[in-house]
């Protein structure tokens, strides 16, 4: 049973290896990002660098045709080393020269293909002569190294390239002159010591912008948290100003005419619960912005306050102006509404702009001009829409505070986003006048 199943068992091993060889070889042929694209200046640089290196090696080749050059080994002991000669060997070393120098040209757009040319070219160089290559190979093996994106086969290929070309010298003959070691040495250390300088300021400068660039995060968000916070108040400030005020005034009609007109006292205080449902409404909308969607236990118990009708009901908007126009006239405010022009539907939040200037304008006048009339006019034109809310003049409630000048530049804040303007003074026949002016998009 053992000796059926061991041919078994090494065809197995047999395939396991050759899938492994197989994937090998495969992600090898993958590159680890897009191939290089060369700028214009890149590669002229990269011919240059191919020119300067094939003329210096051609120069060589044609200084040691034929040359025969005696070499001490040890002491006493001379070894003649005799170079390729004739117009054979001279065409031979110029193509080789060539070939190596002419191939860097294109050391960034294929480096490993590079890489593979100059090699051969270096293996096929003559002993005596390896210096005629070899400083192109040097280059070739760099460019691989950084400009590759085969990273499996460059990783694969450097070392192979390396141990042919450095067994293929001999010590009669070095490729590197004695007097040139030291600058081979000193040259890289230099190289890399300006690398790793650049690498350090690169990585300075790096987190300098880093920093910068969350100083820039931290002051847009708080400007964020600024504009958001004064939207809010904007909003609070319209919905409780307006509502608040009108209740204010039923509930003292109501408390005036309690005992002589108890019927006319009962309408009021219906007036001043409607004006409560409907704070609480536009209050929800508001609260809604502050609270996220998945509201614990207690909040959905003080929510059962408001009806569910109410809590539904969009953001107000032009269309629900003859509704805040009664509750102003349950004050006692005589207003009239004038629309002109063909309505037409907007976005939400301009219309609700306009709602609250309208909203805003006729609380000013419950306000500080009882006993006055008032009048809205909507116009509604192609290029714009415009808001006017005018009141007549009076005086003030006895209740009513020197007011901040809050809600007007919230509504100029407010219609600033649409590009809209806001304007108010007193009228010369008496009283004030409140205009906005909104463009509007063709329709």
């Amino acid at each position: 049973m053992n000796v059926r199943t061991t041919p078994t068992r090494l065809r197995a091993s047999l395939d396991r290896v050759r899938e492994a060889a197989r994937r090998t070889v495969r992600d090898a042929l993958i590159p680890s990002g897009p191939p290089l694209r060369p700028t214009r200046r890149a590669w002229r640089f990269d011919a240059l660098v191919a020119l300067a290196i094939g003329i210096s090696t051609v120069y060589y080749g044609i200084d040691n045709v034929g040359n025969v050059v005696v070499r001490e080994i040890a002491p006493g002991v001379q070894h003649a080393v005799r170079r390729p000669h004739g117009p054979g060997g001279l065409a031979f070393m110029v193509t080789l020269a060539a070939v190596a120098s002419g191939a860097l040209a294109l050391r960034r757009r294929y480096p490993l293909a590079v890489l593979c040319v100059v090699t051969a070219a270096t293996l096929a160089t003559p002993q005596s002569v390896l210096r005629l290559t070899f400083y192109a190979f040097v280059i070739a093996v760099y460019s691989a190294a950084v400009y590759s994106p085969y990273r499996v086969a460059t990783l694969a290929a450097l070392p192979v390239s390396v141990l042919l070309v450095g067994t293929s010298g001999n010590s009669v003959t070095p490729i590197v002159p004695n007097e040139y070691i030291a600058l081979l040495i000193l040259v890289p250390m230099a190289v890399a010591a300006v690398g790793l300088r650049t690498w350090k300021l690169r990585t300075v400068e790096g987190r300098t912008r880093l920093s910068a660039l969350e100083r820039e995060q931290a002051e847009a968000l708080r400007r964020a948290v600024e504009h958001e916070r004064a939207r809010i108040a904007r909003e609070l400030h319209d919905v409780v100003t307006h509502n608040v005020s009108v209740m204010v005034i039923q509930a003292g009609a109501a408390r005036t005419i309690l005992r002589s007109s108890p019927e006319q006292a009962g309408e009021a205080l219906l007036a001043v619960e409607a004006g409560g449902r409907a704070a609480m409404t536009e209050l929800r909308h508001v609260m809604g912005l502050l609270t996220m969607a998945d509201e614990d236990e207690e909040t959905r118990r003080d929510a059962d306050v408001v009806d569910v009708a109410a809590e539904l009901a969009p953001q107000p908007g032009l269309d629900q102006l003859e509704t805040l126009v009664g509750r102003v006239r349950d004050t006692g405010l005589p207003v009239d509404l004038t629309v002109t022009g063909p309505p037409r539907p907007l976005p939400p939040g301009l219309e609700l702009a306009a709602y609250r200037v309208v909203q805003e304008a006729l609380t000013n006048t419950v306000k500080h001009a009882s006993g006055a009339t008032a009048a809205v006019t909507v116009e509604y034109r192609p290029e714009r829409l415009r808001v006017e809310v005018t009141d007549a003049g009076g005086r003030p409630c006895a209740d009513a505070a020197a007011g901040s000048g809050r809600g007007l530049i919230g509504l100029r804040e407010r219609l600033a986003v649409y590009d809209g303007t806001l304007n108010t003074g007193r009228r010369l026949t008496g009283g004030y006048r409140v205009e906005a002016l909104i463009p509007l998009e063709a329709p």
